[in-house]
């Protein structure tokens, strides 16, 4: 089965989840085929629409499969292969990607969303499937290795930002004011510019992993962080209650930040790893990739 997966490339490269369930995919059987678009908004993406008819002509394939709306919208202009759109969370919470996407929720022939929540808020029909993570990169292991092989200090307390602090939906300005408030002295990590293997190794070292987005889908950096039982504090987006269901350790909190820098402190005082490994076990990518499988062959 051959499934060309449409991607923008504008942040320079492919989002890792996307690339990884594709790796997975293709342990399963499947043939990928990529398509990376670029250009910015609905302008930019339909100037990709005559090379995109052109690659499907040469080869061929029996699925298109968009990741992401508005990648979706372009997909389904094109009418010689069946379309199947995965929606990942700002694509439907937000208004004006969410009015984009309109044609994709329409015209696909399946629209795969990573949560519940999302699948409710898109006003369509569709089937559950959130992106797994890759066991073989995201494990525990030792605290202070880790440290040691990304420079951080052994004795100081260190609080990891689930993305790069100019990134306006991650709401760094939120996280920023929690961390002034709390009593442990503590340091704020950025994660930007790490590789996927650093980005494990993360969190493993630092003591707490800490979300404050506006809005998620499923949010891989809970996920990521769960694998490598390190503590989560985020706000209730996306479907961090269910991930964080019955996790001793972890907690979901408002969008106030007295109440982020008291459960950050909750955690600091703690002073343990949680216990979430083997929970993680149904989002291992191999096991999504299946149900992803599965959805093919009942299109075809």
């Amino acid at each position: 089965m051959k499934v060309l997966f449409l991607c923008s490339s504008n942040s320079g490269s492919v989002s890792p989840f996307v690339t990884e369930q594709v790796r997975a995919l293709e342990r399963a059987g499947v043939l990928p085929v990529f398509f990376l678009l670029e250009g910015k908004g609905i302008k930019g993406y339909l100037k990709n629409l005559r090379k995109l008819k052109q690659v499907v002509s040469v080869e061929k394939p029996d699925i298109l499969h968009a990741h992401y709306g508005l990648c979706g919208t372009l997909a389904v202009l094109q009418n010689k292969v069946p379309v199947i759109v995965t929606y990942h969370g700002s694509d439907i919470n937000l208004s004006k990607a969410r009015l984009f996407s309109l044609p994709a929720l329409w015209f696909s022939k399946k629209n795969i969303f990573v949560s519940q929540k999302l699948l409710q808020n898109s006003g369509s029909k569709g089937v559950v499937i959130p992106c797994g993570i890759d066991r073989k990169v995201f494990f525990p292991s030792d605290k202070l290795e880790a440290r040691k092989r990304m420079g951080l200090l052994p004795g100081k307390k260190y609080v990891l930002f689930s993305s790069a602090f100019n990134n306006p939906v991650k709401n760094s300005t939120l996280a920023k004011a929690a961390v002034k408030l709390m009593k442990s002295d503590v340091e704020l990590l950025e994660m930007k510019g790490y590789s996927r293997e650093e980005v494990a190794s993360l969190f493993n070292a630092v003591d707490v992993a800490l979300l404050t987005s506006f809005s998620e889908g499923s949010p891989q950096f809970v996920k990521e962080a769960l694998a490598c039982n390190c503590p989560v504090v985020t706000t209730d987006v996306g479907d961090v209650r269910e991930l964080l269901d019955d996790v001793s350790g972890c907690f979901v909190t408002s969008f106030v930040p007295s109440e982020i820098a008291e459960k950050l402190d909750q955690c600091l005082s703690r002073n343990a790893r949680i216990d979430a490994k083997q929970r993680m076990d149904r989002y291992d990518n191999l096991q999504i990739s299946l149900k992803i499988l599965n959805v093919y062959r009942n299109i075809l």
